[in-house]
């Protein structure tokens, strides 16, 4: 239980609604900043602005996953206010007080560093990030039959990197009849591949290894799909890029030489924002619950 701990969740998506719930049932005392325009009642959280909140009495600040951008400002789909939160105000928190964002940036991590205080990533932990590329994987197989005109099933695709993300995609799109490659540059992930029963090529070959591809679906978060790669992909291949902005592909390259090219990060909370909520509230509620004891 969290009674007694006071929970600053501040913007965010659908995905906040379900760790508001779960704080909420877990009698967590929440103040919402950036939710005027949300209609449910949450027993235990209430609404307030930023300028509200008694920031001494607080022991987490819950950022949205995309945390805030580089002028500070935080994205909520919930209120037209402009939100941000300052150093000061979190210099005014406890020093247990505890920062939870989906990402970071050098603008937060000099916020977190100026006041002193703890933040924890959340995409950057495994649990989550293999349990959020399950609706990634079905939200890229989603897009993949909106833009594509031919079926998934015998169609050739490339997957870039054999992360958490690339692992589940690769899977997936394997498991639906495709002919899957899979790129990839450490000596491990190419064995994994080839026991994967998948096709490895390793990215230095990548130019060669699309020359003939239906679906390139990227992960890795740098511009690996360049336009010297593109220049040699058939202009029917689609590229769909879940990398984090401004993902590794030359975007403007493509739509010069007529590709489509989509790029599509934070799948999770467009196509499942319920599931992806829920693995949010189940780890947040964890690690709070372990901050009391």
């Amino acid at each position: 239980m969290l009674t007694g701990k006071h929970v600053v969740i501040i913007g965010g998506d659908a995905r906040q609604l379900e760790i508001i719930r779960k704080l909420s049932t877990l009698d967590a005392k929440i103040s919402l900043i950036g939710f005027d325009q949300l209609d449910d009642g949450f027993i235990g959280a209430s609404k307030k602005t930023i300028n509200e909140v008694e920031w001494p009495a607080v022991d987490a600040i819950l950022l949205p996953v995309s945390g805030m951008n580089s002028d500070g400002k935080i994205e909520t789909i919930f209120s037209n206010e402009v939100l941000e939160l300052t150093v000061d105000q979190l210099k005014l928190t406890p020093k247990h007080c505890v920062v939870y964002s989906g990402i970071s940036n050098g603008y937060l991590d000099q916020c977190i560093e100026a006041a002193r205080r703890t933040i924890v990533k959340l995409m950057e932990r495994d649990d989550i990030a293999i349990y959020n590329s399950i609706p990634t994987a079905e939200g890229t197989v989603m897009m993949a039959i909106q833009h594509m005109d031919r079926t998934i099933h015998r169609a050739k695709v490339a997957v870039l990197g054999l992360g958490r993300v690339g692992m589940s995609v690769a899977r997936t799109f394997a498991a639906l009849g495709a002919h899957v490659s899979v790129g990839a540059r450490e000596s491990h992930h190419l064995a994994r591949i080839t026991e994967m029963g998948l096709t490895p090529f390793h990215t230095k070959n990548m130019k060669k290894a699309l020359r003939d591809v239906d679906l390139c679906i990227n992960t890795i978060p740098t511009l690996v799909i360049t336009a010297n790669v593109l220049a040699e992909m058939p202009l029917h291949a689609l590229i769909i890029d879940l990398a984090s902005k401004p993902g590794g592909t030359d975007f403007r390259y493509a739509e010069k030489r007529g590709m489509k090219a989509l790029l599509a990060p934070g799948l999770p909370g467009i196509v499942a924002p319920k599931t992806a909520g829920q693995i949010l509230a189940d780890c947040l509620a964890i690690l709070l619950s372990n901050e009391t004891k």
